[in-house]
């Protein structure tokens, strides 16, 4: 899987979300309306600016095997730093590597810690699954999304950027047939001017969306409106060494096959 990010300064960003981006999403529709038939097939006509939840919420009124579905994702963060998922109105176990099964659409407050040159902050990601995998029966935990956090992603959202990644599903037509690295993820900035959701859905089928701000809770205990009501989470076995490496050695060929339900959502109605 590959990501997409945008950075954008902290006041941009609120504004940005505040509106909805409803002007730019619909200029970019306006403006792809007279190359239509030359344009391929969208899953989302939706900006990733909109508010956390709305555009998981809206694609589970899609329809398809999405309500109640708890999607395997793996967060893992840079150096020495520790990440804890959101859970039952308090953080859970914080580690270097943390797998879980979220719903689609609810959104999930991370918080990472022990940050390298930063000592005592804090920075508290959300994760927003919009669409599910479909791996072999049995093997939904042997592939997660991976949400892979970056030092400079935590740098920039301590200084005060905003920062959104969107994780996408390569389109096994364009993929490259090539290995890839569990602990390392392949992402590129999304062109100036353009969104990440619209970039990742022209490349393949998002996934999730990760969003890195320097917003803090307000109390030492944070609420549930600070953690988005708290929505319910499955703990995963992280695996051992070998079950990883097998892992990382059949993600490509999984690529590859799981988008036999990608014609359906490409056609679905938007």
């Amino acid at each position: 899987m590959i990501a997409v990010r945008l950075l954008l300064d902290a006041a941009t960003s609120c504004a940005r979300v505040a509106g909805k981006c409803f002007l730019p999403c619909l200029a970019c529709l306006a403006a792809a309306s007279p190359l239509a038939a030359e344009q391929p097939t969208v899953h989302w006509q939706h900006a990733s600016a909109m508010p956390p939840g709305a555009i998981g919420g809206q694609r589970l009124e899609r329809g398809g095997p999405l309500h109640g579905y708890f999607q395997p994702v793996e967060i893992r963060v840079p150096g020495g730093a520790q990440v804890a998922v959101a859970a039952d109105g308090t953080f859970q176990q914080a580690a270097k590597v943390v797998k879980v099964a979220m719903l689609v659409a609810p959104v999930y407050r991370l918080r990472v810690t022990q940050i390298q040159n930063h000592e005592g902050e804090e920075v508290y990601p959300t994760i927003e699954v919009i669409d599910r995998l479909y791996p072999p029966p049995g093997q939904a935990a042997r592939f997660p999304i991976p949400v892979h956090i970056t030092q400079q992603d935590l740098e920039l959202a301590l200084g005060g950027r905003f920062v959104t990644r969107v994780i996408y599903l390569e389109d096994p037509e364009r993929a490259l047939p090539v290995a890839t690295d569990e602990t390392e993820m392949n992402w590129f900035e999304a062109p100036a001017g353009q969104d990440p959701l619209a970039v990742a859905d022209g490349l393949g089928r998002p996934v999730a969306i990760l969003r890195i701000g320097s917003r803090v809770p307000e109390t030492v205990e944070p609420d549930e409106r600070f953690l988005f009501g708290c929505p319910p989470v499955r703990s995963l076995s992280v695996g051992t060494e070998a079950e990883r490496q097998s892992q990382a050695r059949t993600m490509v060929t999984y690529q590859n096959r799981d988008l036999g339900s990608d014609q359906h959502d490409r056609t679905a109605p938007k």
